[in-house]
């Protein structure tokens, strides 16, 4: 029990110090479990970039060799699972770069077939539980993967994404594809009109964003984007917000 109580206030200390977390706003609950030294994440943040640094905050604290990630992004819309799991299931029928994918969507115990393509061997299964979605099957690439999981969490509503999708044949990861994915990413985002003008970096799963936008949501956003490709480990967001010369 003693050391329980030194290891979550160990991590604690170490949220406060986070810039990103805010504890008095949205507290964390934590458990840690010392047999197997894992420690457990729960409750509601602010946004994608609390939850990821809490996350990567916590990793770094000696005697934590696994996290359990049950935080949630405060939802920034009122919606049910069902209309969340529509908005999902309709941008990955509407993108190109995944139209090669055969298309289910869980419901109630029944998996409903919205896209069937007997020459695919993609297959992506899109489930919604009270706002946390769950994307399983699989797909040809880090790149759609990454870029259907961004899909998800895009749905108006959604609080969290699981995004369990396998990669066949296996591919290995490096700094290019987490690059390539985000570029992907941004251009794909409607929020993001001028993803031509965004710089990205990217060193040991570490992001880093320059460039100019038009102004400080559209900062924000691709900020946002960067935190939602799988396997970035930290986004060092330095978008200037001004306009460039000849845009009206």
């Amino acid at each position: 029990m003693a050391e329980r109580t030194a290891m979550e206030k160990a991590v604690l200390a170490a949220l406060e110090r986070e810039p990103a977390v805010n504890l008095h706003h949205w507290p964390v609950q934590i458990q840690y479990h010392v047999a197997n030294r894992t420690l457990t994440l729960e409750g509601e943040v602010g946004d994608i970039s609390a939850k990821r640094s809490a996350c990567a905050c916590v990793s770094r604290v000696p005697g934590v060799d696994r996290i359990v990630d049950r935080l949630r992004v405060r939802r920034g819309e009122a919606r049910g699972d069902g209309a969340i799991r529509t908005s999902i299931t309709q941008a990955i029928l509407g993108e190109p770069a995944l139209r090669g994918c055969t298309l289910h969507a869980h419901h109630k115990g029944i998996i409903e077939t919205l896209r069937a393509l007997q020459e695919s061997s993609d297959v992506i299964t899109v489930t919604v539980a009270d706002g946390m979605v769950e994307l399983t099957g699989h797909v040809g690439s880090l790149s759609h993967k990454r870029l259907a999981g961004a899909l998800a969490w895009w749905a108006p509503g959604c609080c969290d994404v699981l995004n369990e999708l396998a990669i066949e044949p296996p591919e290995d990861d490096n700094d290019d594809e987490i690059a390539d994915a985000l570029r992907l990413v941004l251009e794909k985002d409607p929020f993001i009109p001028h993803a031509d003008d965004i710089l990205i970096g990217v060193s040991a799963n570490v992001v880093t964003l320059s460039g100019i936008v038009t102004n400080e949501e559209e900062r924000r956003l691709a900020g946002y984007d960067a935190w939602y490709v799988g396997g970035v480990r930290d986004v060092l967001n330095r978008l200037e917000v001004r306009r460039a010369a000849g845009r009206a």
